[in-house]
């Protein structure tokens, strides 16, 4: 039968149009059915989605379909993370302003999501530079204030000179600003706080009930909060009059293989040190050249400068020499270590590089302690302790605690000379930014009141539209008529703090604030309280920890202030993998091309590429990320435009397991749209078929059944590509038995399509509608509730024998495990395509292997 071709650019956008004159995808707080809420973190609103965001978001889409089909009430919204730099920088570099710019973006990219049929409450949707929202987000950071949560600080920071801004650790590249290329200076700035540390052991905690996380993210959160059970350890300073220099260890079972202490060039005392000694004042003002990152700190070349200095060893009749190091982090423990250079490779190569004594104190199991030795790489294995006096042979713990039992016991100045204690890694959050397009900071400072918030009436501070760009620096600051306000305690002439907060800040609530969009409050906390945590959070690993771990903290300070009642906002989380792609260039990576510019000869290692214009051969690189700067990105639009959107989606969600990276390749895409014909040709198929028998006595629908089982546990397990694969087998079976012309199986065959389309609906919903009008149904497929799937058909007491007659399989059938072989020969002879082959004569030869096949021969 001729049929014509599925035209997705006219069934796309008709069924984009019904499902919202339906209004089918806005959700009802008050709906009384049990709630479930799928959530993709929000994008920045850059211009264009990408293929990486068709994979997330068809993803979460398949999640939220399936659980309205399965009669939940779902919570599926949509929103914009819009503030932040690249939108000051397209203003620089375009001369528009920001806000104009990224609602254009925004406006850009809600219709390319659009186009890709997702069934978003586009209701709710709000993006974080809508005054209504960050109205809100001054308020919570009030009520932080209020609650101590919030505070303000001297801190050190990145300081461009040039931008006249504070810059991440991430934007200081080489010791340079990243985009002003000058070298980048350490300043004190005071700066506002979030006091996250004051939750570090709740964080920890909580991650042990993420069960629904990946390991790795659980693990990555853990190392971050960063608790290290240790000492604290002081060590007097010989002739000289200064406090003892405190260190906190985690390995004072190495104590007796110290040779260096190493001071921050931040560390208290060597800024007073520096006042008076032009050598160390020009180190410490070295190293300020450089980031302040864990990373940059840790990959620098280890440099010192030895103060002159010397400590008392806590526990041998012996001194160590006091340096000032590059690679001590202030922010972390004291500011200050002890050096044991046979087991720390920092402490090591500082070692060798200042000629100082290496003594190994743990001694590997398998090692001779006459001749064990450190050269240039440190030991931090397992072993027992030697040269260490009364901790020789001991196990690293027996030694930890008797060296903590020494030193507790052991007076210095009047106190213990050792205490242990736990310390974490994660800082206070500095949310303070030098910059224009950002949340405002809802503060004034008066000269004489000092810091005030800006009172509940007096807001949203909103950002002022008449600013400029054409002088470096934060634009807020020379905006005078904003800046100068009156004081709300004194009534004296102030002025409104200028930065703006952390964009992370606003990416670490909205997930509430989705819960009720227009409350006159940050959130309604019954709504909050009924929806959150959200059953099912998806995003890209890359988010892996601070924004998690932001959105976890707000949880907490949010409840700790009234608003709602989690601790922790995301039960389920799902890491996805990247959409790569091959790059195209000229030999020596220098110039990049599009593939939109090339052609391709061959196969496998022979294939080469050409440029369409000008026909010279280019290299095809390898597959990695797609990056605008090489050019390897696909844009959905193009996809979207000639294959359809559910050609799009299909693809993504069945190339590779989803947390994995997914290879783009035009061949993928075309054999989804070959699928997507091919479902098509069978609706015109089975369209036409009269229903003949009940579709219970045939094998095709126990392995319609037990695919939709099988699918619909592999959807609740996000194995998006094991549910395309069932599909493809159930598809397979429905071709099969049309194939047979079999009228008797009708019903068993438009029943199986029927669940067929029921599985498809979430991944392809456009074709599943189009495919479901055709089969003469009023109603949407979209609405319609996941089929009720027959647990007895699912039992493993049958199994299903393909039936050969003459060779050629024709045919199956269901039989019971324990059946006779005299039972098997009478049901197949029973069987229409088997007495049809026959025509009223006797086999000639009717041969049952058990449990795997029946011949028969006519």
């Amino acid at each position: 039968m001729q049929t014509e071709r599925y035209n997705p650019q006219i069934t796309e956008p008709n069924w984009q149009k019904v499902w919202t004159e339906r209004d089918l995808f806005t959700t009802d707080n008050n709906d009384p059915r049990e709630k479930y809420y799928v959530l993709e973190m929000f994008p920045y609103p850059s211009g264009r989605i990408h293929v990486g965001h068709v994979r997330n978001y068809a993803m979460g889409d398949v999640v939220a379909r399936f659980k309205r089909a399965k009669g939940f009430n779902v919570l599926h919204p949509m929103g914009w993370d819009a503030f932040g730099m690249p939108a000051e920088n397209a203003a620089m570099k375009n001369k528009v302003h920001p806000k104009g710019w990224t609602y254009d973006n925004i406006a850009a990219m809600r219709s390319q999501l659009k186009s890709m049929g997702l069934s978003l409450d586009w209701q709710r949707e709000f993006a974080t530079c809508d005054v209504a929202y960050y109205h809100q987000q001054q308020k919570l950071f009030l009520d932080f204030l209020k609650e101590g949560i919030a505070y303000r600080k001297k801190s050190k920071v990145n300081w461009d000179p040039v931008d006249q801004t504070v810059l991440a650790n991430e934007q200081v590249i080489d010791g340079k600003g990243w985009r002003s290329g000058a070298d980048v200076e350490q300043r004190e700035l005071t700066q506002w706080f979030f006091k996250i540390s004051d939750y570090s052991d709740d964080l920890l905690n909580g991650l042990d009930g993420l069960d629904r996380w990946p390991d790795k993210v659980r693990l990555m959160q853990k190392n971050w909060i960063g608790k290290s059970e240790g000492m604290s350890v002081r060590f007097a300073f010989e002739d000289t009059d200064h406090d003892p220099l405190e260190v906190f260890t985690t390995r004072q079972d190495t104590l007796f293989g110290a040779s260096f202490m190493a001071l921050s060039p931040d560390h208290p005392l060597t800024q007073k040190l520096a006042a008076d000694n032009v050598g160390l004042a020009a180190f410490v003002a070295e190293c300020r050249k450089h980031g302040t990152s864990v990373v940059a700190v840790e990959t620098a070349e280890k440099q010192g400068f030895d103060t002159g200095l010397r400590v008392k060893h806590p526990l041998q009749d012996r001194t160590l020499p006091v340096y000032v190091a590059n690679f001590v982090l202030m922010d972390y423990g004291t500011g200050a270590i002890f050096g044991c250079p046979a087991h720390d490779q920092r402490d090591l190569d500082f070692a060798n590089k200042y000629e100082l004594s290496v003594t190994p104190v743990v001694l590997p199991t398998d090692a001779d302690a006459a001749d064990f030795s450190i050269a240039t790489e440190a030991y931090t294995g397992p072993g027992k302790i030697f040269n260490s006096d009364f901790l020789d042979g001991m196990t690293i713990e027996d030694a930890k605690q008797t060296i903590a039992e020494r030193l507790e016991t052991t007076q210095l100045d009047g106190a213990p000379q050792g205490m242990r204690q736990i310390n974490y890694r994660l800082r206070d959050w500095g949310i303070s930014r030098q910059r224009y397009w950002g949340c405002p900071i809802p503060i004034i400072h008066c000269d004489d009141c000092g810091p005030l918030p800006v009172p509940e009436e007096q807001l949203p501070v909103e950002l002022p539209d008449d600013i400029d760009f054409d002088t470096p620096g934060n634009p807020l600051d020379r905006h005078t008529t904003w800046k100068q306000v009156t004081c709300p305690n004194c009534g004296k002439a102030a002025t409104r703090e200028t930065d703006t907060m952390d964009t992370f800040v606003d990416s670490s609530w909205y997930f509430a604030r989705f819960t009720a969009p227009t409350s006159e409050n940050p959130t309604d906390p019954k709504a909050a309280d009924s929806w959150l945590p959200v059953n099912q959070y998806i995003g890209g690993v890359e988010h892996a920890i601070l924004h998690l771990l932001y959105s976890r903290f707000f949880a907490r300070a949010m409840s700790q202030c009234g608003h709602m009642s989690i601790d922790e906002p995301f039960e389920g989380l799902f890491t996805q993998g990247m959409v790569v792609h091959e790059a195209y260039h000229d030999g020596q990576e220098r110039i990049w091309y599009a593939p939109a510019e090339l052609r391709f000869e061959g196969e496998g290692t022979d294939r080469k590429a050409f440029l369409i214009e000008g026909g010279q051969e280019v290299t095809i690189g390898k597959i990695e990320k797609m990056s605008k700067s090489k050019r390897n990105t696909i844009d959905p639009d193009d996809i979207i435009k000639t294959y359809g959107a559910d050609t799009a989606r299909w693809f993504v969600l069945s190339d590779s397991p989803p947390e994995r990276d997914v290879i783009w390749t035009d061949a993928g895409v075309e054999g989804a749209h070959r699928f997507v014909q091919r479902v098509w040709r069978l609706v015109q198929e089975v369209a036409p078929l009269e229903d003949t028998g009940s579709p219970h006595d045939h094998a095709l629908t126990t392995a319609a059944h037990k695919a939709l089982h099988s699918i619909e546990a592999d959807i609740e397990g996000l194995r998006f590509n094991r549910a395309v694969a069932q599909i493809y087998e159930l598809t397979n079976a429905v071709s099969a038995q049309l194939a047979k012309n079999d009228n008797a199986a009708n019903g068993a065959v438009r029943n199986a399509f029927e669940m067929l389309l029921h599985a498809l609906a979430p991944m392809m919903p456009h074709l599943a509608e189009e495919c479901w009008m055709h089969l003469g149904h009023s109603d949407l497929i979209a609405s319609r509730p996941w089929p009720k799937v027959d647990e007895a058909l699912l039992s493993e007491d049958t199994i299903i024998l393909p039936i050969q007659i003459n060779g050629k399989r024709r045919a199956e059938i269901s039989v019971s495990k324990e059946a006779s072989k005299q039972e098997v020969e009478e049901a197949v002879l029973a069987m229409p395509a088997v007495q049809k082959a026959l025509d009223g004569a006797s086999p000639k030869k009717l041969i049952v292997v058990p449990g795997r096949i029946v011949n028969v021969v006519v």
